[in-house]
Protein backbone atom coordinates (compact mmCIF):
# COMPACT_ATOMS: atom_id res chain seq x y z
CA UNK A 1 0.00 0.00 0.00
CA UNK A 2 1.09 3.29 -1.27
CA UNK A 3 1.17 5.86 2.23
CA UNK A 4 3.05 8.94 3.45
CA UNK A 5 3.49 9.92 6.45
CA UNK A 6 4.42 13.66 7.89
CA UNK A 7 5.75 14.49 11.66
CA UNK A 8 7.60 17.27 12.70
CA UNK A 9 5.38 19.96 13.11
CA UNK A 10 4.43 22.57 16.00
CA UNK A 11 4.68 25.61 17.75
CA UNK A 12 7.37 28.59 16.94
CA UNK A 13 7.97 31.81 16.92
CA UNK A 14 8.67 34.11 13.96
CA UNK A 15 12.32 33.46 13.72
CA UNK A 16 12.47 29.93 14.65
CA UNK A 17 12.52 26.62 12.69
CA UNK A 18 11.04 22.88 11.89
CA UNK A 19 12.22 20.28 10.34
CA UNK A 20 9.38 18.30 8.72
CA UNK A 21 9.67 14.45 7.88
CA UNK A 22 7.58 12.64 5.40
CA UNK A 23 8.25 8.42 5.85
CA UNK A 24 6.93 6.74 2.69
CA UNK A 25 6.55 2.98 2.35
CA UNK A 26 4.80 1.64 -1.08
CA UNK A 27 7.37 3.18 -3.09
CA UNK A 28 10.75 4.49 -3.47
CA UNK A 29 11.02 7.87 -2.97
CA UNK A 30 14.38 8.44 -4.57
CA UNK A 31 12.58 7.29 -7.59
CA UNK A 32 9.85 9.83 -7.70
CA UNK A 33 8.82 13.32 -7.60
CA UNK A 34 7.98 14.36 -3.73
CA UNK A 35 6.29 17.26 -3.34
CA UNK A 36 5.49 19.64 0.04
CA UNK A 37 2.27 21.65 -0.08
CA UNK A 38 0.45 23.53 2.07
CA UNK A 39 -2.73 24.69 3.26
CA UNK A 40 -3.05 27.91 5.55
CA UNK A 41 -6.34 28.70 7.68
CA UNK A 42 -9.16 29.70 4.97
CA UNK A 43 -6.73 29.25 1.89
CA UNK A 44 -6.21 27.09 -0.74
CA UNK A 45 -3.47 24.14 -0.89
CA UNK A 46 -0.52 25.64 -2.79
CA UNK A 47 3.16 23.77 -3.52
CA UNK A 48 5.75 25.19 -1.87
CA UNK A 49 8.68 22.27 -2.58
CA UNK A 50 9.46 19.35 -4.68
CA UNK A 51 12.34 17.39 -4.90
CA UNK A 52 13.06 15.17 -8.11
CA UNK A 53 14.77 11.53 -9.05
CA UNK A 54 18.72 12.69 -9.27
CA UNK A 55 18.05 15.29 -6.34
CA UNK A 56 17.70 18.58 -7.88
CA UNK A 57 15.13 20.76 -6.87
CA UNK A 58 12.36 23.87 -6.66
CA UNK A 59 10.78 25.98 -4.17
CA UNK A 60 8.12 28.78 -4.10
CA UNK A 61 9.47 31.88 -4.50
CA UNK A 62 8.58 32.46 -0.84
CA UNK A 63 10.17 30.11 0.59
CA UNK A 64 12.95 29.62 -1.22
CA UNK A 65 16.63 30.55 0.69
CA UNK A 66 14.24 29.82 3.85
CA UNK A 67 13.09 26.08 3.41
CA UNK A 68 15.36 23.32 2.20
CA UNK A 69 13.52 19.99 0.74
CA UNK A 70 16.21 16.77 0.93
CA UNK A 71 15.84 12.95 1.13
CA UNK A 72 17.40 9.98 2.77
CA UNK A 73 17.19 7.35 0.82
CA UNK A 74 18.01 5.21 3.61
CA UNK A 75 14.64 5.68 5.71
CA UNK A 76 12.86 6.32 2.35
CA UNK A 77 12.11 10.02 4.20
CA UNK A 78 11.95 12.62 2.66
CA UNK A 79 12.56 16.15 4.72
CA UNK A 80 11.60 20.12 4.96
CA UNK A 81 13.98 22.20 6.58
CA UNK A 82 12.30 25.64 7.76
CA UNK A 83 14.06 28.29 8.91
CA UNK A 84 13.39 31.97 9.70
CA UNK A 85 9.47 31.12 9.79
CA UNK A 86 7.13 34.15 9.53
CA UNK A 87 3.17 34.29 10.95
CA UNK A 88 2.37 33.62 6.94
CA UNK A 89 4.34 30.01 7.50
CA UNK A 90 1.40 28.94 10.10
CA UNK A 91 -0.34 26.15 7.65
CA UNK A 92 -1.00 22.22 7.87
CA UNK A 93 2.04 20.83 5.63
CA UNK A 94 1.17 17.74 3.47
CA UNK A 95 4.04 15.96 1.33
CA UNK A 96 2.59 14.54 -2.16
CA UNK A 97 3.12 12.58 -4.92
CA UNK A 98 2.15 14.98 -6.81
CA UNK A 99 2.07 19.07 -6.80
CA UNK A 100 -1.60 19.63 -6.78
CA UNK A 101 -1.44 17.35 -3.40
CA UNK A 102 -4.18 15.01 -4.58
CA UNK A 103 -2.35 12.15 -3.19
CA UNK A 104 -1.10 13.21 0.44
CA UNK A 105 -0.74 12.49 3.45
CA UNK A 106 -2.50 13.19 6.78
CA UNK A 107 -0.13 16.39 7.36
CA UNK A 108 1.50 18.08 10.14
CA UNK A 109 1.04 21.44 11.65
CA UNK A 110 2.79 24.43 12.00
CA UNK A 111 2.15 27.23 13.69
CA UNK A 112 4.09 30.05 13.86
CA UNK A 113 3.19 33.08 16.68
CA UNK A 114 4.76 34.92 19.15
Amino acid sequence: EVQLVESGGGFVQPGGSLRLSCTASGFTVSNSNIYWVRQAPGKELEWISSIYPGGSTNYRASVKGRFTISTDNAKNTVYLQLNNLTTEDTAIYYCAKDAAGTFRGQGTQVTVSS
